[in-house]
């Protein structure tokens, strides 16, 4: 289980980012965190990766309260955690498979379940086929989810999703949806960061909107109304 309690986070030009953000996400919710830019989605997330830091109150993930986990730990705690971001970060000189494996690579993972585990996380989203390919040679679509393969293949017990469909139009939108949605119904956590009304209303699950770094309504199976 995932919970903040009353987590703020000041920044240093006392902006606020979070104020006394208090909610608990079960294991396998799927919650899309909803609001305008600039009312605290992205702090929202980065407390989990602790890119963030609280300026008050603490943030607990599957037991572990994360402002005491200490450096050498943080790579083993973000392996726990799969991230996509709206712009890909692909890297353009390797194929599908050989950005896909790169995850494991830098894991020092052993050459044979490097390859196996990439083999099986591309046909899961459903691109084994163009594994040789290059981003520049495959849709918006497809650069996504190799993204999403990416933020996988380490199992993650949790995805997070900032902004992923930004970039992409309608039937590409649908597709990395309809795969977020398999994902979780494999087990996986999802929280994802939208402004996109119609997915959010698509998805029809738990929705938490946010504004000016606070939490103004949190339904379970909710739709985009700010």
């Amino acid at each position: 289980m995932i919970e903040y309690r009353n987590v703020s986070k000041i920044y240093n030009d006392n902006s606020c980012g979070l104020l006394e953000i208090s909610t608990k996400i079960e294991p396998g919710e799927f919650v899309s965190v909803v609001g305008q830019s600039g009312t605290g989605k992205s702090t929202f997330l980065k407390m989990l990766t602790r890119e963030e830091r609280p300026s008050d109150g603490r943030v607990i993930f599957y037991g572990v309260d994360l402002s005491e986990i200490t450096k050498g730990e943080l790579p083993y705690h973000r392996r726990r955690i799969g991230v996509i971001f709206q712009d890909f970060k692909l890297l353009d000189n390797r194929t599908a498979f050989e950005n896909v494996a790169f995850a494991l690579e830098v894991a020092g993972k052993p050459n044979e379940e490097i390859k196996k585990s990439t083999a099986q996380i591309l046909d899961i989203v459903g691109l084994g086929e163009k594994k040789f390919s290059y981003p520049a040679e495959l849709s918006g679509g497809e650069q996504q989810r190799i993204a999403i393969a990416r933020a996988l293949v380490h199992h993650p017990e949790v995805l997070i999703a900032d902004e992923p469909t930004g970039n992409l139009d309608i039937i590409n939108t649908n597709e990395v949806i309809d795969l977020l949605l398999k994902i979780n119904k494999l087990g996986t956590t999802i929280v994802l960061a939208t402004h996109d009304k119609d997915t959010v209303n698509r998805i029809n699950q738990r929705v938490i909107a946010m504004d000016e770094g606070r939490i103004i309504r949190d339904q379970k199976h909710g739709r985009y109304m700010l």
